[in-house]
């Protein structure tokens, strides 16, 4: 454990050299754009979400308007981003759950957030996180990889993996950690050709030379 703080200081240190601005690449102007683009992400590229949300919002700017929605009505918005039928019934499903429960606004209460139709654990934290500002640390792909190469996590499951690096940074930090080690994964540390050389990180990393 002594080993892996380390290590995490140390990435702390090098995320905040790096993006010291780090934040969701979603485009959102309120937390119920945040919570509809955050389930349009899943198995989805966020450059992919980002062009197609402008003009379902546009059409659909809120609760309400989504909530008297069929889903055959969204999905032409989506169309272009995987699952797109099973993510617009969610959608709809999500919207009228919103303002029979909630008068149409985005709970702050992650187990709330969990009841929505397409909202898991990480959609949750996401939301909890960007829009709100609520401690956590949200794991995907780029944050499964990066924590098993930088040796800070061994799990497989993505909550474990959160509550591994929940430990090791500190709360205060985690939202940061989480936007700044997606952007480092997606950008830098990639899944196939991660770029190694001149990496800040490369004396921490346990993978180093595997490329």
């Amino acid at each position: 454990m002594k080993s892996k703080r380390a290590r995490a200081t140390k990435v702390l240190s090098v995320m905040e050299q790096l993006y010291p601005q780090a934040a969701t690449e979603l485009a959102h102007t309120n937390p119920f754009e945040l919570l509809v683009a955050t389930v349009l992400s899943a198995q989805a590229t966020d450059a992919s979400v980002n062009k197609a949300t402008p003009a379902l919002f546009k059409r659909f700017p809120d609760a309400f308007a989504l909530a008297q929605a069929h889903p055959e009505e969204v999905e032409p918005y989506i169309k272009t981003i995987g699952l797109y039928r099973s993510k617009a019934k969610n959608l709809v499903m999500l919207a009228r759950k919103l303002v029979e429960e909630h008068g149409a606004e985005v709970p702050m209460d992650k187990a709330q957030l969990r009841e929505l139709p397409g909202v898991g654990w990480k959609t949750a934290t996401v939301v909890l996180g960007a829009a709100f500002g609520v401690p956590g640390i949200a794991v995907d792909t780029h944050l499964t990889r990066l924590a098993r190469r930088l040796g800070l996590s061994e799990q497989k499951d993505p909550e474990k993996i959160g509550a591994d690096l929940e430990r090791l940074f500190p709360e205060e930090k985690w939202v940061f950690v989480h936007h700044a080690l997606i952007l480092f994964g997606r950008y830098r540390c990639t899944a196939r050709k991660p770029q190694c050389e001149g990496c800040p990180l490369w004396a921490e990393c346990l993978s180093k030379g595997a490329w």
